[in-house]
């Protein structure tokens, strides 16, 4: 049987069964295998967000009240103003990669090292700003009070603005001390303590005739429902359990532990598949340096990489938008 290998350099000539399917060699249709299934787990992913955002859409926090920070900028509010430029740096990394696939086809290593240099720059500075991200949103900014059913309770002024904890919670002047395991018959972990107990949120709401509580459930106009003066105070005494301050798997300030779940895994393992691609990008990188591509007359490797990246790129507009802008 007469057989045909490609001749565009040492990473196509793998084929020995016939002519190359859609004349791409065996390397570049395995990342077109491996983009495909992992469009599908991702889409997975959003599709399981989009059910639970839908399931609990008079529940759910909203996205321009949560990420509302901007380093360096405390006290500003900013909504979606950092999460739009890490956007950019990530779009932009991907115009820089498809340069350096340009040059790569025209065999200029001088220009690959330059825009994959900027590919590579893009890719740590987005790593490091979805790290801020997690941090802060870790963190928290106002604080909360968990009721015994698992509902948020947050604190607002008399004009409907979000009040931090530390404003008007009282100071408590005894001893703290962590729960430990031999202090009762029933024992649950304790890491750390809270920064406010949850007498000091009650007495301090008390004596600040100006706050009142607003809850998670949306009004008929689609806003959360702010309660009554006297119904805060109800409410608060009655079902006020325990603080909560920033967010992790289980007590989330900004609304249901489900937010933050979805939040973790999914721009994690989107964060994962960067970080990822900015080690794949390195080693390439480094073999550009070193003339690897010169010697085989060929950088499709950079290709390869390109389509990795571009899949990356074009998967974090598909969280943004869902995610953030939804």
């Amino acid at each position: 049987m007469d057989t045909t290998v490609a001749k565009t350099g040492t990473e196509g000539k793998t084929w020995g069964g016939g002519s190359e399917p859609f004349k791409a060699s065996y390397g570049k249709l395995m990342m077109w295998f491996f983009i495909l299934s992992d469009a599908l787990t991702f889409s997975g992913f959003l599709a399981a967000y989009g059910f639970s955002r839908f399931k609990y859409s008079s529940e759910w926090p909203i996205a321009d009240e949560v990420f509302t920070h901007f380093p360096f900028l405390h006290g500003i509010e900013a909504p979606m103003y950092y999460v739009a430029l890490m956007t950019f740096i990530l779009i932009f990394s991907s115009v820089t990669m498809v340069l350096a696939v340009d040059a790569g086809h025209h065999m200029k290593k001088n220009k690959v090292v330059t825009y994959m240099a900027l590919t590579i720059l893009g890719g740590i500075v987005f790593v490091g700003s979805q790290a801020w991200e997690w941090k802060t949103f870790i963190k928290g900014d106002y604080g909360a009070v968990e009721t015994s059913g698992g509902n948020i309770l947050q604190f607002v002024d008399s004009e409907g603005e979000r009040v931090a904890l530390e404003d008007f919670a009282s100071n408590y002047e005894g001893i703290r001390s962590v729960q430990k395991e031999n202090e009762g018959l029933w024992y649950e972990s304790e890491s750390s303590l809270p920064e406010f107990t949850i007498k000091e949120i009650k007495d301090g709401f008390a004596s600040n005739d100006d706050l009142q509580i607003r809850t998670l459930k949306n009004n008929e106009d689609g806003e959360k429902t702010i309660l009554s003066r006297e119904a805060s105070l109800a409410k608060l005494n009655e079902q006020g359990k325990g603080v909560v301050q920033g967010a992790n798997l289980k007590h989330n300030e900004y609304g249901m532990p489900l937010f933050a779940d979805f939040f973790f895994f999914i721009t994690g393992f989107h964060g994962f598949h960067v970080l990822s691609g900015v080690l794949i990008l390195i080693i390439i990188f480094l073999n550009v340096l070193v003339n690897t591509y010169e010697k085989r007359k060929s950088y499709e490797m950079v290709e390869k990489v390109g389509l990795y990246w571009h899949f990356v790129d074009l998967v974090w507009v598909f969280v943004f938008t869902f995610f953030y802008l939804v």
